[in-house]
């Protein structure tokens, strides 16, 4: 699967750069702050705090509404009452003495318009209480008000005692991992059995993927066996046994799929929307609407490694291809998406997430929010609003660790920021939770519900083993700090296929943290990135050099070495070596 770095744009020195377990989301001080100034002053703010707490820290999201005269730049300044920290914030920079906070915009977002409002969000550590500011202040304007007494939001005296409502008309739930075991599937599970070792997670819930049209109906292929959409289905039901069970399917088949990528090409050629639409998502539909009213929750995982690409990948970037100039050019991703979403979302038990990439390919400033408002404009296309996204979707496939505890990009070693360093490299972020609680934020303040979830792909990034770092690196200088204590082991965070050193990650659970719905194996453990040496094949596939470990690189990932595993299959295939190390570095450890 492509899997590519921001290009090296900017820098202020660079030239170039089962789940079963519950959560419970603690909803904290809500404060609403207005202006009290005449009618005819030319600023004036309001400013929404929201805070989720979970005792030692919380998450905050903060909406500045402008109701003054448009501004182009903005700070917002407050003191925190306490003795609150915060430790990582998206959607904008800032600073912090003592109890005193300042945050600007990440320039992206430095525009708001009069009645126009941006988001921006923060994590923080504290002890004691965790009250809420008193008063914000907008490019030094005071936002004056209250802090709202009641810090339960619902109004209703007499609240729902059901801890799942379902204000959804079709009938869908709010998080559809909640209440509900997962689908094993089968195939994997036999895979994963065979090996040594393997019947420690042989039982974990895994993602179907439909990577073909023949898939749909069962091709006998080694990614799928001889069970098609409908047999998993029927397996699914017989799993469920009555009770709500979330079944994952991966809807993988655009037109021109993966144009920065050949492992995991795939039959349709660029202009092929119509077969898309025609024989494989209909066909899918058409199969799920037969199990719309069972206890089946379909989660549906919509084409990974597309959208993002038409970002990073186009003309004007280093990392440009022609491939994926075409289908900007073209607009069948936007359109696929668009379509798969409107027709798959018809289905009353469907839960679509769209595919977000990650921190390690959309993290930086000027893919970030481009990224997020292609994003939208694909699921306002081919019959589908923003409705149709229950959610989206981060790491899918990918290597990217979950959270890093010893660095992050608010640090300076010896006076240079942690973001300078040769492996952050200027990123906004260094994990994928911390990427994506900020996404969801931003993709919020682009238009989709504020209800959205994200769900995280932990199948291959739990990096431990002997060589997982137990603290910071030496402080000597700041690329030391960062390598020294990154848990994350690849060679460049570009890179893909096949990982040597990958371990295998948290285990599928339910709503982890605030705004993530769920850690998924979205990717089955031990199926083949791509093959290391060119393989001939009717499903497709091209030889990718990232899947090679002696090739030395390109501009998508720094010019450094694939770190790719030996002797891989074709992508999809099973790939017996890369399973074990994925057992023998398993962080959280198996027991």
């Amino acid at each position: 699967m492509s899997r590519i770095p921001r290009p090296a744009t900017s820098g202020p020195s660079r030239a170039r750069r089962g789940p079963a377990a519950l959560s419970a989301l603690v909803v904290g001080t809500a404060l609403a702050v207005v202006p009290a100034a005449p009618a005819n002053a030319d600023a004036g703010c309001a400013v929404d705090y929201t805070v989720d707490d979970w005792g030692s820290g919380f998450t905050a999201n903060v909406e500045i509404t402008n109701l003054g005269d448009a501004v182009d730049g903005w700070t917002l300044d407050w003191s925190f009452p306490g003795n609150q920290q915060v430790t990582n914030l998206w959607n904008g920079t800032h600073t912090q003495s003592g109890a005193d906070v300042s945050v600007s915009d990440a320039g992206y977002n430095a525009a708001i318009a009069t009645d126009g409002s941006v988001s921006f969000g923060f994590n923080a550590s504290y002890s004691g209480s965790n009250a809420a500011p008193l008063a914000f202040e907008l490019n030094g304007v005071l936002c004056d008000g209250a802090v709202d007494p009641d810090p339960d939001p619902d109004p209703d005296p007499d609240p729902d005692p059901d801890p799942d409502p379902d204000p959804d008309p079709s009938g869908r739930v709010d998080n559809p991992y909640v209440g509900a075991d997962v689908y094993v599937n089968p195939v994997w599970s036999a895979n994963a059995a065979a090996e040594p070792g393997g019947d420690a997670v042989a039982d974990e819930p895994t993602g179907v993927w439909l990577d073909r049209i023949g898939a749909i109906e069962g091709n006998d292929s080694p990614t799928t066996g001889d069970m098609g959409l409908r047999d998993h289905l029927d397996e699914a039901l017989e799993q469920a046994g009555g009770d709500p069970l979330v079944f994952q399917v991966v809807i993988y088949n655009l037109p021109g799929r993966d144009c920065a990528a050949l492992a995991s090409n795939g039959e349709l050629g660029p202009d092929e929307i119509d077969r898309y639409k025609n024989e494989y998502i209909d066909p899918i539909a058409d199969i799920l609407a037969d199990y719309e009213d069972t206890e089946l929750r379909i989660v549906a995982t919509i084409e990974i490694d597309s959208l993002p690409n038409l970002v990073t990948n186009v003309s004007g970037r280093p990392t440009a291809t022609p491939e994926c100039d075409e289908m900007l050019a073209n607009g069948n991703y936007i359109e696929g998406v668009g379509y798969a979403l409107a027709t798959l979302g018809a289905v009353d038990n469907v839960y679509n997430y769209v595919d977000a990439g990650h921190h390690g390919w959309i993290g930086w400033d000027d893919n970030f929010g481009p990224s997020a408002q292609l994003f939208y404009q694909a699921a306002n296309a081919a019959g589908a609003t923003p409705d149709d996204v229950h959610g989206f979707i981060a790491n899918t496939a990918n290597y990217s660790a979950l959270k890093e505890d010893h660095f992050s990009v608010d640090q300076t070693i010896g006076g240079v920021p942690v973001r300078q360093s040769d492996w952050v490299d200027w990123n906004r972020y260094v994990d994928e939770l911390g990427f994506a609680q900020a996404l969801r934020q931003e993709l919020v303040s682009q238009g989709f519900s504020s209800d959205i979830g994200m769900l995280i792909d932990t199948s291959r990034n739990g990096w431990g083993g002997p060589d997982r770092p137990t603290g910071p690196g030496p402080e000597t200088d700041v690329n030391a700090y960062v390598d020294g204590g990154r848990y994350d082991r690849r060679v460049n965070p570009g890179n893909w296929c096949n990982q040597a050193g990958a371990g295998l990650g948290e285990r599928p659970q339910t709503a982890p943290e605030p705004g993530i719905d769920a850690y998924v194996w979205m990717k089955p453990p031990g199926e083949s990135d791509g093959s290391s040496e060119f393989i001939d094949n009717d499903e497709g596939k091209g030889f990718d050099r990232m899947c090679d470990p002696t090739y030395e690189g390109n501009v998508r990932n720094g010019n450094s070495m694939s770190g790719a595993l030996p002797d891989a299959p074709v992508a999809g295939h099973w790939f017996s070596a890369q399973f074990q190390e994925l057992l023998d570095n398993a962080y959280p450890p198996l027991d």
